[in-house]
């Protein structure tokens, strides 16, 4: 406990207002406040309670004890229970409290010890984040976690090299299982595995079926380990875990057979039980686990939220993962099943000393099936014994009772063989193959246990406590000696409890284990007996020892944390844990293979689990007789567990303990419920308060010179402060402390008594108090003035605009007034004026409307004397006109009558002189003259009656029209005369009618002036209407103002949420896109960390023998079309010679590869061209079926004529292919340079090869234009078959035709005479004439009537003229047409001509050129069909061709495409092949003479073309290329090329080269560039992968390298920044497509790798420069520490500060820029990097509860401004890096805002968007005050916190994951720089590349 205050500290310290804690019995300690002070002498001390009540508290008069003095606020809470000022028990017990309940805080440090609550809820503070969080750091560094303690734990193995153990104990229900679950969890997570079989998911593995047989439910805990077990965890030289071993402690095999109420047995019974009904456990004839009586004591076998058959799956397959196969499981289930079985034996008495087992007992039969034993032996030893004597053996029965217990005792027994065998199989699986070099020893094991009825088995726990805690106090004694030795302090010993003498009571000659051993081994012991040597013994000669009052079969031990009785009772019985050895030998001879090797003979280890052959400990050996094993077995219990514990001890003894104290914190498992009483309980069993005490004995409070300089600076003057700051600490400490004894001056510390720290305290509290008030009074003064200021200048500033106002005021009087008069003058002016217009208006309009009336009546007048005057003309000319007719028509009978009658006379004459010979010959005198006179006769009068006739007709015309119009008019005039007799009748009716209507005038008069009346009593009425409609029109209209406003609104609203929901969706999809690149580039990661494994994996194995050929890697496959064609066209003409090469080697496989990838893109065209002629061909049906037979005919032909000639088109293909492979042959067969020289047969076979080929490609150049006019001409002959006149002819003819090109040149010369001018008129002429000629014969005779017979002759004459005129027409076309085709010939000669020169001049293009060139000639000629087609008539005709044309255009253009793309590529290596032969030509064109040179033939090709330009290539041969990537790129040094060279100089040189390899067309050589450069940049990173400048450099020139791919690759995408010198460095003959997708994947492996070499170098800095370094001088004090400490937060030398961080980021800024990075990457990198730097510092600052101080939110605000400052400074503000911060700027936000009111609560959900629920609450409950004058959060406030963001969607996730990297991209980057002007320095060591 605290030293007694002196005199003189009391003093000082117990004043009013001082705090202390008195006793209580509900609380234990209560808080109190003095009310007055303490003066010396006092005997009672006044007391106000925290609820307000005051009390007396009365002193001990002979101790003079003070109350215990209570530590200040600003120490409550710590994470060290050491760093309290007063070191007592109720300090102890608040500040756990406080932790507990209001931080909701579980682990805090007690010293050496973790003192770990029980919160009985799941915590998410155990995930892997935490577990990273933890490793690597300092224990003091973080606040307490079980985590912390394992990390110390395999730091210090790893830096001592020592085996560590870690100590877990506490009651049962306190947690110890689960922390030490945890910390088995820890080492597996940080170490990994040495080797491929997962150890460390077996040691995991190994705690379900540990928890599962040793396990139970208790009335204080529903997992309550059963057992004590000893992990040790083994590591290898490179601290992974190899192995592990466990061995076991005290199992309670009672709890097999018996269970109190609330209590359950193991828990896999019950897992058992709940899988019955599983088909592999039916064998076990299980049910309910309420059915067994092993199972069912406890009357509650259900634990709420566990399921037993889900915990049967994890054991189950913890099984299969520790090695324990199904039939072994079954086995262990058979046994299990088979206990409880036994457990339902129901035993019968047959008498008062005999029991019988009754016949046939099921359960019996079940068991003894399932053990493999035979059921007359099993029920006959059940209830019989064996007895044997010297001379004879005895067989007795035995009462029920006995037989009961001897049942129990063979469940018991089963039970722990089966308990050991699992132990000893799950060591074995976790036994290490390799050599251990150290562990680390986790000890779960039982704590102090007191109950009413305490037995055997708290004995034995209470005895290994005693032991643990003598252990402990001399660890922590130990501990202490050192700190004072090393810090030279002069020590004095420390009176501790020693608990030796308990420990001799219990184990030393004649002690209680030696008595009970002894008693056990009479004949006739009893535990009564045995209790009587006890009393005798110990009762009157040691003072730990005594005897109860009421009882003679009891006693009490002393232990060091209370006194326990102890029940005799069971005592010898449980010691000797006897069996009946004949069940043992039943059970030895059964059938199940399991149960045998559970009952062996064998060497017994104890405690259990010490494989065979290993040993265990790092300490001796415990050497034993040989013999030993036969008697181990007969060893009492007591004496087998005292020797496992002094073995136990002596392994603790031999590594560095830590320890973990588990608390309970109530009894009733309620979550952070505290129970004071039960709690210190705890503490004084478990050793805390121990811990304390010895603290509290010497100096507890311990300080460095530097934090007590930096906390009490406030109360040093200015002259007080010196250069050492150790001597200006003790001069201000023996000012200020005048009891030396109260501190000690270490060399680095300073040490201070308990209590003296809390007087400084009150002392720098008082101080800052002082300047406090003083702040405040200057600062109300300034305020009051500048208040007193403002009001001055509020009321200067009020009155002049009140004067203002007012003379404004006047001024606009002034105005109006004179503004009215003015207005008056005018309205007045308006409203006479107006006056006059209107009575001029109405003077107006009354003259114009009498003036009008007047103009109406005299036209009236004039128009009906007008159309009287009409009427009378129309009737008199009808009257004449009526007269005229009737006359003429009499004249005209009259002369008809008179002619008729002359002319028969006159015919009666001729007929008589007709009669007469002599007449009739005169009359045929001059016939002919006659005839002709006639005939001229005939016309001229025929002319003349057509005259007249034409005369006639239009009179009658005009007759008839005027007739008409008379008509009409006379029709007209009755119909007037009618209507005006009718009005003149009407004119009477109408004065009647005028007359009624006067009348009715008056009386309407009459009437209006009543409706008058109403109208104006109805208007009224109608204007109140109006006005009420008015307003609520009115109101209507504020309704649908407002409504309009609200709909505004809402579809604002709308908007704004569409807006909003559009940009969550945009959102959304870029936190997709960024997922999925994440998730790429980490597999892409994940690849890469599997690829250094496997090379690790190589080197280790030193596997070296070198394979046949080589191997590809992804990388290695990209390779173009051309390429792979060429190859594979190359494989298959090698084929059948070299079938009987070893197709292993590295080309051949290479090859053979690339001709099965071309045979299948074949395969796939020839699909592809066979669907398309099926197609076609269905389309030639369809057509078919609409035409005649005889045109399907045709048809067919002519696509047969297309089937040939494609085919004849292949062949030659295929033909062109096997000259070239032959070519090659040739030429690679013989490697000398006589076999390619001129004359050779290989060098006549190129030429031959080369001048065929180009005759060759002209043939099929034109062949494909015929064939696409052929194709064209199809459709125009389905057009010409409706023009053609004689079909079935021509059909006949095409049939008889066999031959396709007969039928063709027929075809062709049928179209083009049906297109010929002369046919198109010709037939229907011709058809007119046959007409004609065909009609039937004419009648002569009547022809001659009139002149016909004339007439008919100069119709024949006619018709010659017509046909002769035909003639020549069709003779003149036919000149004509046969000059059009002479000139038809001639112009296809020049177009022949044409086309060669065209065709050699695209022999002299490259390849695109010519295919450019080609399908502009066929678009022309096309054009040209196209406008002679636009000629004809018929536009849907028309139309119809134009899409065919189209279509086919199109189809035949692709086809074209692919047979030019191929010959392209024979012609590139022809191209090739010539070059060579030009190369090797030129050695020998000197000797040869002119003469011979003139009479050689020119061969163009032959002729290579000299470069006058550097075209930015560089040429290397294929054995300078391993020199080229050593030089370039494994032994550049980066800093020497980003200084002095141009950044990216290494990959412009590797493009360089590769686009010369392109240029050469040499895949091979580019696959071997590519591959060689991915893996020496691979190789180099692997090597240097930790210097940043190195993985900068090569992400650089990665990058650049990309980039050049991209720009010169020929896509369009990349060519719009090109220059034109660019465009024409392009690749032309590779697509590197794949080989860019390869480098982008490379580019994120180097990326992924840069951000990692960052981040271990910044790692170190960031929580020290942004958390713990005072930026800010004086604004955070430094708050007292406790055993643990931590980094200080002053700037030491070698300690990191902001400045550090920031040029660490310059640095690496300056070394990307240097590199020539692209800016969007280097924005991508300082985004990561302020992501970690921000992650790291809130990960820290929410684990360490000393950081969450007002003024550290302060520091860390201003750090995060200096941050941002230097992205202004580097314009870097837009890269998103501010953004990355966000987190860390609300959690120091949250730090300084109020934290009190409901409104600061709101703020702060507004304010910490970025922030999780866990985060915020975290930081709330951390938040801790470094002064009087702060407050802690209350936890109302939290609740109410946690309310507000309850609905929030986000992860439960504590931790930032500060290993999370942003998906990286690759934005396109071209360069301006051209590659013809780049310079190769020297220093390189390139000398061997040639520019060209």
């Amino acid at each position: 406990m605290a030293a007694i205050p002196t005199i003189m500290a009391a003093s000082e310290l117990y004043t009013k207002y001082a705090r202390v804690w008195i006793p209580d019995a509900e609380e234990v300690w209560k808080s109190a406040e003095l009310v007055k002070d303490y003066k010396q002498g006092d005997g009672v001390l006044r007391l106000q309670l925290e609820d307000g009540g005051e009390i007396e508290h009365k002193l001990d008069p002979q101790t003079k004890n003070l109350p215990h003095l209570r530590n200040p606020d600003i120490l409550v809470g710590e994470n060290d229970l050491t760093a309290l000022s007063y070191l007592h028990e109720p300090a102890v017990l608040h500040n756990l409290k406080v932790r507990f309940i209001d931080s909701k805080l579980i682990y805090t440090y007690c010293g050496i010890v973790l003192v770990a609550i029980n919160p009985y809820e799941s915590l998410p503070i155990y995930g892997t984040d935490i577990i990273n969080a933890y490793s690597g750091q300092n224990m003091g560094d973080m606040d307490p976690h079980i985590f912390a303690v394992g990390e110390e734990a395999y730091k210090q193995m790893a830096r001592d090299e020592r085996n560590q153990s870690i100590i877990v104990s506490g009651e049962s229900g306190a947690g110890k299982t689960v922390s030490a679950k945890y910390a088995m969890r820890y080492f597996a997570t940080v170490s990994g595995s040495a080797s491929e079989n997962n150890v460390e998911e077996k040691v995991l593995a190994s705690n379900p079926i540990m928890e599962s047989i040793g396990n139970a439910k208790t009335t204080r805990n529903d997992n309550s380990s059963r057992f004590g077990k000893y992990i040790e965890i083994g590591f290898d030289r490179r601290f992974h875990i190899i192995g592990a071993n466990m061995r076991t402690y005290l199992l309670e095999k009672s709890r097999v057979v018996f269970q109190a109420d609330e209590e359950r047995n193991y828990h896999i019974f019950y897992q058992l039980c709940a899988s019955s009904h599983l088909p592999e456990l039916k064998i076990l004839k299980l049910r309910s686990a309420d059915d067994f009586h092993y199972t069912n004591q406890g009357q509650n076998p259900v634990i709420n939220g566990v399921d037993d058959a889900k915990e049967m799956i994890n054991t189950r397959h913890a099984f299969m993962l520790l090695g324990i196969n199904e039939s072994y499981q079954m086995g262990i289930f058979q046994i299990l099943a088979a206990i409880l079985h036994l457990g339902n034996v129901e035993v019968k008495d047959r008498d008062s000393d005999s029991s019988i087992i009754p016949p046939n007992n099921g359960h019996l039969t079940v068991f003894c099936e399932l053990m493999g034993v035979t059921y007359q032996d099993m029920s006959h030893w059940l209830c019989h014994k064996k007895l044997k004597t010297a001379t004879e053996t005895y067989i007795k029965t035995v009462p029920r009772l006995q037989a009961i217990n001897s049942r129990d005792a063979l469940a018991k027994l089963i039970y722990a063989k089966l308990f050991n065998w699992i132990v000893d199989h799950v060591n074995h699986a976790l036994h290490a193959s390799v050599k251990q070099h150290s562990f680390i020893g986790v000890l779960d094991i039982y704590g102090f246990e007191t109950f009413e009825i305490n037995s055997f088995e708290q004995f034995c726990i209470n005895y290994a406590n005693e032991k643990l805690q003598q252990q402990f106090n001399m660890h922590v004694f130990k501990l202490e000696q050192e700190e004072y030795l090393k810090e030279q302090i002069p020590w004095t010993l420390i009176d501790f409890y020693d608990n030796q003498p308990c420990i001799n009571l219990i184990e030393s000659k004649m002690g209680i284990l030696d008595l009970l051993d002894e008693e056990c081994k009479m004949p006739k012991g009893a535990d009564d007996s045995w209790a009587q040597k006890l009393y005798n013994t110990h009762l009157k000669t040691c003072a730990l020892f005594e005897k109860p009052r009421m009882s003679n079969r009891a006693f009490i031990i002393q232990h060091f944390a209370d006194k326990v009785e102890y029940q005799c009772d069971g005592f010898l019985e449980k010691n000797k844990d006897t069996v009946n050895e004949d069940q043992i030998v039943v059970l030895k001879a059964s059938k199940l293979d399991l149960l045998v090797e559970l009952f062996q003979d064998e060497k017994a280890t104890t405690p259990t689990g010490a494989p065979p052959g290993k040993r265990v400990l790092s300490v001796k050996p415990d050497k034993g007789r040989p013999n030993q094993a036969s008697k181990e077995h007969k060893k009492t219990v007591g004496l087998q567990f005292r020797n496992s514990l002094n073995l136990l001890m002596e392994t603790l003894n031999a590594t560095t303990p830590h320890y973990v104290r588990c608390i309970k914190p109530n009894d009733f498992k309620h979550a952070f419920t505290f129970d004071p009483k039960r709690a210190v309980q705890q503490l004084r069993a478990c050793g805390v308060l121990e811990t304390i005490r010895i603290s509290a004995a010497g100096f507890p409070s311990r300080w460095t010179y530097q934090e007590f300089f930096s906390r009490y600076r406030v109360l040093m003057k200015q002259k007080d402060v010196l250069a050492d700051r150790k001597l200006t600490c003790k001069n201000v400490l023996e000012q200020l402390v005048q009891d030396q004894d109260k501190y000690q001056f270490g060399k680095t510390k300073i040490f201070f008594r308990a209590g003296q720290v809390a007087f400084l305290e009150k002392l720098r509290a008082d101080k800052l108090r002082v300047a406090c008030i003083r702040i405040q009074k200057t600062i109300r003064c300034w305020l009051a003035r500048k208040k007193y200021l403002r009001m001055k200048q509020a009321s200067i500033t009020i009155q002049r605009y009140v004067r203002g106002h007012q003379a404004r005021r006047l001024v606009k009087f002034m105005r109006r007034t004179r503004s009215a008069i003015i207005i008056q003058k005018y309205q007045r002016m308006y409203a006479e004026r107006t006056r006059f217009k209107r009575k001029k208006a109405a003077a107006l309009a009354m003259q114009c409307i009498l003036r009008a009336y007047m103009a109406r009546q005299l036209y009236r007048r004039l128009l009906r004397e007008n159309k009287a005057v009409l009427i009378q003309k129309m009737v008199r000319g009808w009257l004449a006109r009526q007269w005229y007719k009737r006359s003429l028509e009499a004249l005209v009978y009259l002369q008809c009558c008179v002619r008729r009658m002359r002319a028969r006379r006159e015919l009666k004459k001729l007929k008589i002189e007709a009669r007469s010979v002599e007449h009739f010959k005169k009359l045929n005198v001059g016939m002919e003259n006659k005839i002709m006179q006639l005939q001229r006769r005939v016309d001229e009068q025929n002319k003349d009656n057509r005259a007249v006739n034409e005369r006639l007709a239009g009179l009658e015309n005009s007759h008839a029209i005027e007739s008409e119009k008379m008509r009409k008019e006379v029709t007209r005039l009755r119909t007037a005369e009618e209507d005006a007799k009718n009005n003149s009748n009407k004119v009477t009716s109408l004065l009647e009618e005028l007359a009624r209507l006067r009348q009715e005038l008056k009386t309407t008069q009459s009437e209006k002036k009543v409706i008058e009346d109403w109208a104006e009593t109805y208007r009224d009425e109608m204007e109140k209407m109006v006005a009420e409609l008015k307003e609520q029109n009115g109101l209507l209209k504020t309704e649908k103002d407002d409504l309009n406003r609200m709909i505004k609104e809402q579809s604002q609203q709308m908007t704004e949420k569409m807006q909003r929901a559009l940009q969550e969706e945009t959102h959304q999809l870029e936190t997709d896109l960024n997922e999925e690149r994440s998730r790429y580039q980490n597999l892409l990661t994940e690849h890469l960390r599997l690829e250094e494994r496997h090379d690790d994996l190589k080197e280790s194995l030193s596997v070296n023998v070198p394979k046949p050929g080589h191997r590809r890697t992804d990388s290695t496959h990209s390779s173009n079309e051309s390429e792979s064609t060429y190859i594979s066209e190359f494989a298959e003409s090698e084929e059948g010679s070299r079938g009987g090469e070893d197709m292993t080697r590295g080309g051949d496989m290479s090859t053979f590869l690339k001709m099965q990838k071309r045979v299948t893109e074949l395969e796939g065209e020839k699909h592809g061209l066979q669907n398309e002629l099926d197609r076609r061909e269905e389309q030639f049906q369809r057509a078919r079926a609409r035409d005649d037979e005889e045109h399907k005919k045709a048809r067919g032909a002519e696509l047969e004529y297309e089937s040939l000639k494609r085919q004849e088109l292949d062949s030659e293909n295929k033909k062109l292919k096997h000259d070239l492979n032959e070519m090659r042959q040739l030429l690679g067969g013989n490697a000398g340079a006589n076999t390619s020289a001129p004359g050779s047969p290989a060098y006549k076979v190129l030429l031959d090869q080369l001048n065929s080929s180009n005759e060759e490609l002209e043939v099929r150049k034109e062949e494909v234009l015929i064939l696409r006019s052929q194709l064209v001409s199809q459709k125009e002959a389905m057009q010409h078959k409706e023009t053609m006149t004689e079909p079935v002819a021509y059909a006949v003819d095409i049939h008889k035709m066999k031959d396709a090109g007969e039928i063709t040149q027929a075809y062709m010369g049928l179209k083009d005479t049906n297109r010929s001018p002369r046919f198109l008129h010709k037939p229907l002429e011709v058809n007119e004439l046959v007409n004609r000629l065909r009609s039937p014969a004419p009648d002569y005779h009547k022809m001659n009537e009139d002149g016909e017979l004339w007439l008919v002759y100069e119709g024949l004459k006619e018709t010659n003229r017509l046909l002769e005129s035909q003639l020549q027409t069709q003779r003149h076309s036919h000149d004509n047409e046969v000059e059009a085709l002479r000139g038809e010939l001639q112009g296809m000669k020049e177009e022949n001509n044409r086309q060669q020169q065209l065709l050699a001049q695209n022999l002299q293009l490259p390849p695109e050129a010519r295919i450019e060139a080609s399908l502009q000639h066929e678009i022309t000629r096309l054009t040209n069909e196209n406008l002679e087609m636009q000629n004809t008539d018929d536009p849907a005709k028309f139309r119809e061709y134009r899409i065919n044309v189209i279509r086919r255009m199109i189809d035949l253009m692709e086809q074209l495409e692919k047979q030019d793309k191929t010959v392209r590529k024979l012609k590139k290596q022809l191209k090739v092949f010539a070059k060579k032969i030009g190369e090797l030509e030129g050695g020998q064109v000197e000797s040869v003479s002119p003469g011979q040179t003139v009479d050689e033939p020119i061969r163009p090709v032959n002729i290579p073309r000299r470069e006058k330009d550097f075209q930015g290539m560089l040429e290397y041969k294929k054995e300078d290329e391993l020199k080229l990537v050593k030089n370039l790129i494994l032994e550049l040094k980066p800093r020497g090329v980003a200084v002095n060279l141009i950044p990216g100089l290494p990959a412009y040189i590797l493009f360089m080269c590769l686009r010369h390899a392109d240029y050469v067309n040499d895949d091979q050589r580019v696959r071997s560039l590519l591959t060689c450069t991915i893996n020496s940049i691979k190789k180099i990173l692997k090597k240097r992968g930790d210097d940043f400048e190195t993985v900068s450099f090569w992400l650089s020139n990665t990058c650049r390298f990309l980039h050049c791919l991209k720009q010169y690759s020929g896509d369009d995408q990349f060519m719009k920044h090109n220059s034109t010198k660019q465009n024409d460095h392009c690749l032309s003959n590779f697509d590197l497509a794949e080989y860019r997708q390869v480098l982008s994947d490379l580019a994120i492996q180097i990326y992924q790798q840069l951000i990692k070499c960052m981040e271990n170098i910044l790692q170190p800095m960031i929580v020290s420069g942004m958390l713990e370094h005072e930026t800010i001088q004086g604004v955070s004090g430094v708050k007292p520490t406790g055993l643990r400490k931590r980094t200080s937060s002053i700037a030491d030398e070698g300690t990191y500060t902001l400045e550090s961080i920031l040029r660490q980021l310059n640095a690496f800024h300056s070394i990307m820029c240097q590199h020539g990075t692209d800016p969007e990457l280097i924005k991508q990198v300082v985004k990561q990097q302020f992501y970690i730097i921000g992650a790291v510092t809130l990960n820290n600052l929410l684990l360490r509860k000393d950081m969450c101080s007002w003024s550290k939110g302060m520091q860390i605000r201003y750090n995060v401004s200096q941050l941002e400052e230097w992205l202004r400074e580097k314009n870097l503000m837009n890269c998103g890096a501010k953004e990355t911060l966000e987190p860390l700027i609300q959690a120091a936000q949250l730090l300084q805002v109020k934290k009190k009111t409901d409104e600061d609560a709101e703020a702060i959900c507004s304010m910490c968007k970025a922030l999780s629920t866990a985060q915020i609450v975290k930081v709330l409950n951390l938040y801790t005050p470094l002064n009087e004058f702060e407050e802690r959060v209350s936890v109302t406030f939290i609740r109410t916190i946690q309310t507000r963001l309850r609905d929030r969607m986000e992860s439960p996730q504590l931790l930032m994951d500060t290993k999370m990297i942003y998906p990286v991209t690759f934005p396109f980057n071209p360069s301006s720089l051209a590659l013809e002007t780049i310079q190769i320095p020297t220093s390189l060591n390139l000398n061997f590349l040639t520019r060209v």
